[in-house]
Order: C-alpha cells, then sequence, then structure tokens
C-alpha cells in the first residue's frame, strides 16, 4: 500500500468517526514531550526506561505461571495456544479486550483480525502506534465459535491479567467491551452505561468503551468510541504535563 492510499484509508476512518477537518491552530500538531522523547528513542530501547525492562521481566515471569495452561475448560474445547499480550512493557496505554477470536489463536497475537483491524486504526487516530501500547484480553484463550466468556473461565484467567497491569503500570486503561469493563470495575454493568465516564483501577485512569468486533457491527457508535478515545488520550496528556519538570 502506498502513502496516498494508507492517507486516504486514515482519512475514510476519521470520516466514519465524524471528524470533518483539522484545525491550522500550532497546538493541534505540537506532540508533547513525553511523546517526543518517545519518537527520539534509538531502535529497540524499551519505553519506559529501566521501568520498561522491570516490566518485561515481570511480564515474562507472568506468562512462565501460566505456561500451558489447563486451569479451565477451554484447554480441551479446541484452543490452539494461549493468546498471552503485544506491545511495549513500558506503555502508558493499554487496551485489554475480551477474549481471542479464530485469527489470534492461529498467530498467538491478540487484536489481529478485522476487529484487531480497526482497533489499530483507532490507536493511531489518536496519533500512536501499537508498539507504544500494551493490548492484552482478558481470557488467554479462545472459546469455542467466539463465544462469550462463561464465569469459571473468567474466574480463571483474571488474575494473570490483574498481574499484567500491575507488571506494566499504565496511566491509562482501555476497556473494550462489556467483559473487560465488568471484570475491571466488578459490576454488572452494560457498557452502554460504563462508557462516557472515568474511572479509577489502582493507580491507573480507566475509560471504558466498545469493543471494536461490536463498532464492525454497530458503525453509528463509532461516534461514541471517538470521544472515549479523545477522553483517554487528554488524560495521556494531562498526565504527561503534571509530570513535566517545572510543573
Amino acid at each position: 500500500m502506498d502513502v496516498r492510499e494508507q492517507l486516504t484509508g486514515h482519512l475514510t476512518w476519521l470520516a466514519e468517526l465524524g471528524i470533518d477537518g483539522v484545525s491550522r491552530d500550532p497546538a493541534w500538531r505540537r506532540v508533547p514531550a513525553d511523546d517526543a522523547a518517545t519518537a527520539s528513542r534509538p531502535a529497540g530501547a524499551v519505553p519506559g526506561g529501566g521501568r520498561g525492562e522491570a516490566a518485561a521481566g515481570a511480564l515474562a515471569s507472568i506468562r512462565a505461571d501460566l505456561g500451558d495452561c489447563t486451569r479451565c475448560k477451554l484447554h480441551r474445547l479446541g484452543r490452539r495456544q494461549i493468546v498471552f499480550g503485544v506491545g511495549s512493557p513500558g506503555a502508558r496505554l493499554m487496551f485489554i479486550g475480551e477474549a481471542p477470536g479464530r485469527d489470534e489463536d492461529v498467530q498467538g497475537i491478540p487484536f489481529v483480525g478485522r476487529a484487531g483491524q480497526l482497533l489499530t486504526k483507532m490507536i493511531e487516530a489518536i496519533g500512536m502506534t501499537r508498539d507504544e501500547v500494551y493490548i492484552a484480553n482478558v481470557i488467554k484463550c479462545r472459546p469455542p465459535e467466539n463465544r462469550n466468556p462463561e464465569p469459571d473461565e473468567v474466574a480463571s484467567c483474571e488474575p494473570f491479567l490483574f498481574r499484567q497491569v500491575e507488571a506494566i503500570g499504565p496511566v491509562v486503561i482501555v476497556a473494550l467491551g462489556t467483559f473487560a469493563a465488568q471484570t475491571l470495575l466488578e459490576t454488572q454493568d452494560t457498557i452502554s452505561r460504563l462508557r462516557g465516564r472515568v474511572y479509577h483501577y489502582g493507580g491507573a485512569q480507566l475509560v471504558p468503551t466498545f469493543h471494536p468486533a461490536y463498532l464492525l457491527r454497530s458503525p453509528e457508535r463509532k461516534r461514541d468510541a471517538w470521544e472515549d478515545l479523545k477522553l483517554a488520550k487528554s488524560l495521556l496528556d494531562q498526565a504527561a504535563a503534571a509530570a513535566a519538570p517545572g510543573s
């Protein structure tokens, strides 16, 4: 795909979100100090410095503890492999979804199917890349026929998710869909009731929004998802400004 096709695709996505232009205000194009540091970091460096390196070690330990998991019935219901997580161990922004689908089960990477491609566009729409964030799911194995996770499956898997979040220590968490939001917030409220507000999870601020798979089925809700993403990005920017020297 050439640059023109990439730009066309990006503008189409923004149009679907209801964005009909950009600002000439220099602040629109200004890169926050934290983002500038990310851009200047040498290739292969772990974002977050020592914190990122420590998180990488902790994540490796969690993955080893998970092993070839047989803690719930999903291991005998057709899963091919465990889908642990992907992204920067030093990420300031973490996305948490529901469970792997068919493509994820094949590749061992979360959010690589159609919903994952949409998530990538959503991340790029707020000026970030997948390499800068961390992406995981509540459930690490694909449920049969992509059915909803069952309570015993969530109970078996959620401790590993909680440890992932603790290891990474994100500033902001975006919970994608009902199951992620309910698991993290310990509530039975639906995502429609939860979204549009900021919650606290440990030391992070949590923004619930619709799952990309739902947005593929209900494109009229993309505008709502865009508002949630803007909220998450504003929280990141506020945190970076507060941490800047002299603030």
